[in-house]
């Protein structure tokens, strides 16, 4: 029996027993956000598989294990109905409302036809392709597995431009950028009931590197605008660490000392953010265009100095954000986030992140690690991300008046 189908009958029975009325445990119609919302998205990766990426690098081994991943060191395929469906009851599980489906790297490969090309493919290399199409494919598979299992969680394209591999166009005169919207377009229109619709259209987010190169920003937003998308999508740009590109910021000439707001010619989102008051690291948050209202915050449950990891020693440098505390037993760099964002109540507020396992140049453990999943102790965190998540995400809804 499906999921939904056997929750909806113990949602049935529950109800025939009390005399209340059935408890609905979909939601067929899409998210449809206001100015009142408080949204809850969280980064997610549907990259892994045999082929594809793997988790030989990870700081920890996830606990979810699929079969076809033992030939290359464990972990999980993305691909595999039990992993997408646990995925999905944690995220129920702490409360988020929609998950940021990433494919941002490698889109001019990805899309491009004909043999390999060094124009749009770096490698190129035929496994190269192969390898990011099938992250491509995992990704859009999400849309068909969530609608056959039935939930409240929404999907949320986040879409990559970022070099101009990206952008340069093929025999048909469409860049890799192009179809890439077109190819997350079919989805959304396939399967409506999973959308988040936002001014009026279904929203999707495209990430342009971090820093921001603002004539990739530019030849973005043409295409945007040429190709007619803008009048069928909400778009947001997003950019990393725009704590520290002052160029971006509302007033490029401040000593920041609380959140920065981004300039709202731009109205960048963050895709991560530093967060460590003594060396005046705060996040940034977008506004809602036309009003004051914040329209994004993104929150993290560890992050890197501006130096990254290492110093290269000690390991951790005094800029760093660590998961845990001095005790070592508590969330100590979400817990510092947290308060900003009930204090801007933002329309969208972004959790960085669930599971990217990607390994940084100065190596991995727990501490240093900003993902969610549960992994295996001793090298993990045990099942530690999601019940922080879950705390942080419920006194956030009763802050902001959502139920």
């Amino acid at each position: 029996m499906q999921r939904a189908a056997l929750l909806a009958l113990l949602a049935t029975m529950f109800a025939s027993c009390s005399g209340a009325s059935p408890i609905p445990t979909t939601q067929a119609t899409p998210l449809v956000v206001g100015a009142g919302s408080h949204v809850i998205v969280l980064q997610y990766e549907a990259w892994f598989g045999p082929d594809a990426a793997t988790f030989a690098d990870a700081e920890a081994m996830p606990i979810l294990q699929s079969a076809d991943m033992r030939r290359v060191g464990g972990g999980y395929d993305s691909a595999d109905p039990h992993v997408i469906a646990k995925h999905l009851e944690w995220m129920e599980y702490m409360g988020v409302d929609a998950a940021s489906i990433d494919l941002t790297n490698n889109v001019g490969c990805i899309f491009s036809a004909g043999p390999v090309s060094p124009k749009f493919c770096n490698p190129a290399s035929e496994l190269f392709r192969r390898s990011n199409r099938i992250i491509r494919d995992h990704t859009g598979n999400l849309y068909p597995a969530w609608s056959s299992i039935g939930t409240r969680v929404k999907l949320l394209p986040l879409l990559g431009c970022q070099t101009a591999l990206d952008l340069r166009r093929g025999p048909d005169g469409r860049s890799g950028f192009q179809k890439e919207i077109e190819y997350f377009g079919r989805l959304v229109r396939r399967y409506p009931a999973l959308n988040v619709i936002y001014a009026g259209h279904p929203l999707m987010l495209v990430y342009v590197g971090t820093p921001i190169d603002l004539d990739i920003l530019r030849q973005v937003r043409a295409i945007l605008r040429d190709g007619g998308f803008e009048a069928r999508y909400t778009f947001r740009i997003v950019g990393g660490f725009l704590d520290s590109q002052p160029a971006v910021w509302n007033d490029p000439s401040q000593t920041p000392s609380g959140p920065i707001e981004i300039a709202p010619r731009y109205g960048f989102w963050s895709y991560v953010d530093r967060h460590k008051t003594r060396f005046a690291l705060y996040p940034t948050y977008s506004v809602v265009p036309g009003t004051d209202r914040a329209e994004n915050l993104t929150v993290s449950i560890a992050t890197p100095g501006q130096r990254r990891w290492g110093c290269p020693k000690p390991r951790l440098c005094p800029e760093d954000a660590p998961r845990y505390g001095p005790s070592g037993s508590h969330y100590a760099t979400l817990e510092r986030f947290m308060p900003i964002a009930l204090a801007l109540k933002p329309t969208f507020l972004i959790l960085h992140q669930f599971n990217e396992f990607a390994r940084p140049d100065e190596g991995w453990d727990a501490d240093t690690s900003n993902d969610i999943e549960p992994t295996r102790m001793p090298r993990g965190w045990g099942y530690g991300g999601i019940e922080a998540a879950r705390n942080a995400i419920a006194a956030y809804k009763r802050a902001a008046g959502d139920p």
